[in-house]
C-alpha cells in the first residue's frame, strides 16, 4: 500500500490510488499529484478544484471526480489535516522516498 493509500484510508474514504486510477482514467502518478494538490488547495482561499487544476494542469472534471470518490469536501478536509500533520507535501514526499 502506498503512503497516499494509507493517508486516504485515514481520511475516512475507501479510496486508494489504484482504485482512483481505474475510476478516473489517470496514471497513478497523476492521481497522487491530484490528491496532494487537492489537499493543499483545500486550505487555501478560493475553489479547491480550480486551485488544484491550476497547480497541476489536470482537468477540473477529473479533479472533481477524485473529490467525489474520496468522500467529498469533508474527507478532503481530513486529508488536508493529515497532510499538515506530516509536515505538508514536502514532509510527506520526504517520508515517501524511504519507500522507493
Amino acid at each position: 500500500m502506498s503512503l497516499f493509500d494509507d493517508i486516504l484510508g485515514q481520511a475516512g474514504g475507501n479510496a486508494t490510488v489504484q482504485n482512483l486510477v481505474s475510476k478516473v482514467g489517470l496514471s497513478p502518478e497523476q492521481v497522487e499529484q491530484a490528491v496532494a494538490a487537492l489537499g493543499q488547495a483545500h486550505a487555501q482561499e478560493g475553489d479547491t478544484v480550480e486551485t488544484a487544476a491550476a497547480d497541476t494542469g489536470l482537468p477540473t472534471d477529473k479533479l472533481q471526480e477524485i473529490v467525489g470518490h474520496i468522500g467529498g469536501e469533508g474527507s478532503l478536509g481530513k486529508f488536508a489535516s493529515l497532510l499538515d500533520s506530516e509536515g505538508g507535501i514536502g514532509g510527506l514526499l520526504g517520508k515517501a522516498k524511504g519507500f522507493f
